[in-house]
């Protein structure tokens, strides 16, 4: 049982190196895959602010915000004042974030098929559930 944390840490090193390479093959240079969770939640949600984008990935405001500077500085997304409140900015995918889309998707079908290709359908949901109720 003690063991498990460890096991998860692998897992992490493991699907991380995974897209690492994918990027670097893809000619993709200077994401990382922390990155991948930012805009995961803009390609769900189209526009979203720090606070919400930190609440989502479960990170802190700081953090997300020298994500979101590096993602701007790539041309991935861009800050957008709200046109009803100045004071609310939203992150938006660029269209380069946009036209990104396809790749992130490809690269995350190939993670969840590597990670769980020795697995039975049931064992992944049985697992996906477990990890669940340890957070």
């Amino acid at each position: 049982m003690k063991k498990s944390l460890a096991l998860i840490s692998r897992i992490h090193e493991k699907g991380n190196r995974f897209i690492t390479e994918q990027l670097k093959k893809n000619g993709i240079d200077g994401l990382v895959p922390s990155h991948g969770d930012i805009l995961a939640v803009l390609y769900k949600y189209q526009k979203s602010t720090m606070k919400d984008i930190a609440d989502r990935i479960h990170r802190t405001k700081p953090t997300v915000t020298v994500l979101v500077d590096k993602l701007e500085k790539l041309d991935l997304v861009k800050r957008d004042k709200s046109s009803e409140d100045n004071r609310i900015t939203y992150i938006v995918l660029t269209e380069k974030g946009e036209s990104f889309r396809a790749l992130f998707e490809k690269i995350s079908k190939e993670l969840n098929t590597m990670l769980y290709k020795n697995l039975s359908e049931e064992e992944a949901e049985t697992l996906e559930k477990l990890l669940e109720k340890m957070i």
